[in-house]
């Protein structure tokens, strides 16, 4: 069973006219090239679900299944996307190298993530879709997975699933540990709890390109980051202001990037919350040395009052001195 969170430490603070106003909590670890724990806050073995964030170690299950994908395609089996149109024409291109079309996917019906692309799709008459729910591109993944090696396309998402085991093998190697579950996540597919030590080591292993697949997915998130993202999204700034790394958030603030160098990191916020997300993420890579225009963007946003910055979300730099210098 999930471990309840007990009062973790504070990660993030929200400060209007110099009074703090609210607070974050949650955990994070730091893993090193040889997947050991170098740092943590908070409980960094308790089981989390890894929600999203979990995705690029979906695709490298994959690919170590038998998925014949590369380029931006792939990265895309790795998105939360934005529902933005090229977003939608490549999750089309894949479901068409399966012989598929929009009907196959098992996903549930749902608006663009980016305000944007949903204004216009409304504009235009258009509602809901598979198509358009953010896990679209995964879906398709696991379909096409399912029709190169041969497994039951009607039955993708079930846990006994040639698809799904091999996704489930992968996460075991991955991250070094007994996965627990499965629960189901919010797009219908398998969900399995690990600790966020075992993220971060995952995401350190795909950086450093550990195996081939692992390789073939660093390569196209790195090379496509729009399409694991959107165009508007924070996670595409970190990708492009910071190059090497390999990032993805999950739903319920959890959050991993894995570096060049093989070192991983993964935090979770208690509350779930996005607001702290990234601002904990650029506090983290800040400590662990770290330096880039869109970390010292990111570690301070604004806090509005009247239409005009009155304060900041930051990060909490007590609970952050034990990482890293």
């Amino acid at each position: 069973m999930l471990q309840p969170f007990d009062v973790d430490p504070v990660l993030v603070e929200v400060v209007r006219d110099g009074l703090v106003e609210s607070v974050h909590h949650g955990r994070v670890a730091v893993t090193g090239p040889d997947g050991a724990l170098l740092a943590s806050v908070g409980d960094p073995d308790a089981l989390v679900y890894p929600r999203s964030s979990s995705k690029p170690l979906q695709a490298t299950g994959m690919l170590r299944a038998g998925l014949d994908l590369d380029g931006e395609l792939l990265a895309l089996t790795c998105a939360s996307h934005s529902g933005e149109p090229f977003h939608l024409e490549a999750v089309t291109r894949i479901l068409a190298l399966a012989g598929l079309d929009e009907t196959a996917l098992q996903d549930p019906e749902d608006w663009p993530l980016d305000e944007v692309a949903k204004e216009d799709l409304l504009r235009s008459g258009g509602s809901r879709s598979r198509l358009a729910m953010n896990c679209s591109g995964k879906h398709a993944g696991m379909l096409l997975t399912a029709v190169q090696t041969g497994a039951d396309t009607a039955t993708y998402l079930a846990s006994d699933n040639p698809v799904q085991r091999a996704v489930e093998d992968a996460l075991a190697d991955l991250t070094g540990e007994t996965p627990v579950g499965p629960a189901v996540d919010g797009c219908g597919a398998p969900l399995w709890a690990v600790s966020l030590t075992g993220l971060a080591r995952a995401f350190g292993r795909i950086a450093l390109g550990a195996g081939t697949a692992e390789a073939r997915v660093a390569a196209a998130v790195r090379a496509h980051p729009e399409y694991v993202s959107g165009t508007r999204r924070d996670e595409l700034a970190l990708h492009r202001g910071l190059p090497g790394v390999v990032a993805k958030a999950g739903a319920e603030s959890v959050y991993v990037v894995g570096l060049p160098d093989g070192r991983g990191v993964a935090l979770k916020i208690d509350d779930g919350s996005t607001r702290g997300r990234a601002v904990a993420m650029a506090g983290v890579l800040q400590r662990l040395g770290l330096e880039a225009d869109v970390l010292t963007e990111q570690a301070s946003v604004p806090v509005l009052g009247g239409g005009r910055p009155v304060g900041e979300v930051r990060p909490y730099a007590p609970t952050l001195g034990g990482i890293g210098a």
